[in-house]
């Protein structure tokens, strides 16, 4: 697809996000340490460096909106509850994987709108894929830097169906997924927010999550998979929503290709079932 048919914002946000993935990789080619926050979570200097990156890029677009990072102190809600617009953003999502030197990290950039996320950029430094979405637009894959930019989209519900599935954190809602897709399924696990990127190319069904995740660690894989077809939904079937109150913390969520399917009525059904 002619990169003048997507839009400039996208492609703006898509060159500060491709030149965080540079500041990543150099640290990644180095002996780097590994420094732990106050929740324990690991650190790294390749963080700092795409952070530095992504404020400075998103300084310099036409309209400068708050940013809400993973790396940066967060304003306060009684402050963010006025934001109508807003950047959500995770310079390297998936560092567990970098400093396990897997290549399965990436860099996550995000417009949010009355709590939705209305325009993604997902890029994994090492493969160079990057995946882009603007509502209304659609969803793209630009394979490296100077590849065009393909139209991505969903499928189907599989027999037997693909579920994406953490590299880190996975085991956590065998149980949900029998219930939801059946019990013969074949996984794949993959690491940050490349799951959904999964998903929204058509390469599986549904992508499911037991356990905390942030805001910006699914907003901009979650405007991906919604402009390509799919959907993000909380556990009573209800679209994954943001800046929502004090806590940056989603609620466990499944992430689905097919929306013909009624997950919501599949989700109460299985929660009866629970209960």
């Amino acid at each position: 697809m002619s990169q003048s048919t997507v839009p400039s914002l996208l492609q703006q946000v898509a060159a500060i996000a491709r030149e965080a993935a540079q500041a990543i990789l150099a640290v990644y080619g180095e002996d780097f340490e590994v420094q732990r926050k106050d929740d324990h979570s690991p650190v790294t200097d390749a963080d700092l460096a795409a952070q530095r990156v992504i404020a400075a890029g998103l300084a310099q677009l036409e309209t400068v909106l708050p940013v809400i990072s993973e790396e940066a102190r967060h304003a306060p809600w009684t402050q963010r509850r006025e934001w109508e617009h807003y950047w959500l953003v995770d310079p390297l999502d998936g560092t567990r994987e970098f400093v396990k030197r897997n290549g399965e990290f990436t860099v996550n950039i995000a417009l949010i709108e009355h709590h939705e996320p209305v325009l993604g950029v997902v890029l994994a430094p090492v493969t160079g894929e990057l995946f882009a979405a603007s509502r209304g637009h659609g969803a793209w894959l630009q394979r490296s830097a100077d590849a065009g930019w393909e139209r991505i989209g969903t499928r189907r519900l599989a027999t037997p169906a693909t579920v994406a599935g953490s590299r880190s954190h996975g085991g956590a809602g065998a149980a949900l997924l029998q219930q939801l897709i059946g019990g013969d399924y074949a996984s794949m696990p993959l690491g940050s927010s490349l799951k959904f990127c999964l998903v929204a190319r058509g390469e599986a069904d549904v992508y499911l999550r037991r356990g905390a995740t942030s805001e910006w660690d699914t907003a901009a894989a979650q405007s991906v998979l919604e402009e390509a077809g799919g959907a993000v939904l909380d556990l009573a079937g209800e679209p994954l929503r943001y800046n929502r109150g004090d806590s940056l913390i989603n609620p466990e969520f499944i992430a689905v290709g097919d929306t013909s399917v009624d997950w919501r009525a599949r989700l109460q059904a299985a929660d009866m079932d629970a209960s």
